[in-house]
């Protein structure tokens, strides 16, 4: 019985889906069809009847190709999980010269109304996805949408036939009825493949994507290293550097009292004892900072572990033996849990946090959560979005789930292979 019912809901399920699928292809040609209705009815001897129908299957096609194929990705994605990324050519920021004139990547224009919608049809009519988009649209019709119409036509011919007295028409309407139960759970996932298949971002637009991504994370990188630099002559020049020169005056000047004033001398050996030991204690946090000892000895998990017992919060990690793995993404890594809790003190104010790190066919996942009063988000220019950018060099991700008043959820993953 509950198989039944599993499949019943199955078959409605799909028979929906495939009316959806065969309204969305099917919406092209059938402009194509009211062109040509138009022009049968104007008849042969009005001019209009040949010149309108061209005009509107020309407009209505190239109007409808990108709504139709951002459906359809929508769809896919919805019913599937499949996403497939749209590939379209984005545009560039306007800009004005010093002339008053304004850029926009391909000419320059008066006004930067002008400067938009130039840069706009520009895109639009040059960007290779169209001839993409085009031959799906032409294609779709014959495949999809003739698969997807099987149990919608089923189901009219049954309701048609069934009410007919004869015996040929009710076999004809019984069959109608198989065909259109049988087929729905199946007639609509024809279009999983085809948009995969042809909607898909050509090879070049995603080597041109990859390069403009990687040409960003370059610059990143760049940046990134040029304040690490900054923060380390900073912490020596005011930290350790400071202690150290302290230092030598504080032995120079022992070793004048040495023979005057010995108590004075050993006075001043202990300070700069202890302020040996300090600045020892500065460099061994400012190490830390850089490459954590523990993180190269003893690999992630137990640097994880060491950085939860010496956390303000009250921090629990679970996880399983990882293996190995290269030491830029431990890095990244560690740094990135490390972000995430310092955020989850600094701005949500939490209390506690749980650390989840798990391997499996994605690469490295890991879970930060906290029970702070939530509202983070990724903005440009912000810790989290720099969080992003690091991880993307290794193809990683970084999603958050913050509600208002919390939980904070972090995820990472990064795809990658053990040592």
């Amino acid at each position: 019985m509950r198989q039944l019912v599993s499949w019943a809901a199955s078959a409605c399920v799909g028979f929906v889906r495939a009316c959806v699928v065969v309204v969305v292809s099917m919406l092209v040609p059938a402009v194509w069809v009211a062109a040509v209705a138009l022009g049968i009815r104007w008849g042969a001897g009005n001019p209009w009847s040949w010149l309108a129908p061209f005009v509107l299957v020309s407009v209505g096609t190239l109007g409808l190709s990108r709504p139709v194929c951002r459906t359809v990705r929508f769809l896919v994605a919805r019913w599937t999980a499949t996403v497939i990324p749209a590939g379209y050519r984005q545009a560039g920021p306007v800009t004005r010269m010093s002339t008053g004139y304004w850029w926009n990547g391909f000419g320059y224009e008066r006004t930067s109304r002008d400067a938009l919608m130039d840069q706009r049809w520009r895109i639009r009519w040059n960007d290779p996805a169209n001839r993409r988009d085009l031959w799906f649209i032409a294609v779709a019709p014959f495949t999809v949408g003739v698969v997807a119409a099987l149990p919608p036509a089923g189901l009219a011919v049954a309701v048609i036939e069934l009410g007919r007295t004869g015996a040929a028409g009710r076999l004809v309407g019984v069959l109608g009825l198989v065909v259109a139960v049988a087929g729905a759970p199946y007639a609509w996932r024809t279009v999983e493949p085809a948009a995969v298949r042809f909607l898909r971002a050509s090879p070049a637009m995603v080597l041109a994507d990859r390069v403009t991504e990687l040409t960003a994370q370059r610059a990143d990188t760049t940046v990134a290293q040029a304040a690490e630099i900054r923060r380390i002559e900073r912490d020596l020049h005011d930290g350790a550097q400071a202690r150290l020169v302290g230092l030598g005056l504080s032995l120079a000047t022992a070793e004048k009292l040495m023979e005057t004033d010995p108590d004075r001398a050993k006075a001043l050996m202990r300070e700069a004892r202890a302020g040996a030991a300090t600045s020892l204690t500065e460099l061994r946090e400012l190490v830390r900072g850089i490459n954590p000892p523990v993180l190269n000895d003893r690999g992630l998990v137990e640097a994880v572990r060491a950085f939860a017992l010496d956390s303000p919060l009250e921090a629990t990690v679970i996880t399983r033996p990882l293996p190995r793995l290269d030491p830029p993404v431990e890095s990244a890594v560690y740094f990135g849990i490390a972000e995430l809790m310092t955020n989850a003190i600094k701005h949500a104010r939490a209390t506690r946090a749980q650390i989840s790190m798990s391997w499996d066919d994605l690469g490295l996942v890991v879970e930060v959560e906290d029970d702070g009063r939530g509202g983070a988000w990724v903005h440009d220019g912000g810790g989290l979005a720099g969080l992003r950018r690091r991880l993307a060099a290794f193809d990683g991700t970084l999603e958050i789930t913050s509600p208002a008043g919390g939980p904070t959820r972090a995820r990472i993953v990064v795809p990658c292979e053990s040592l």
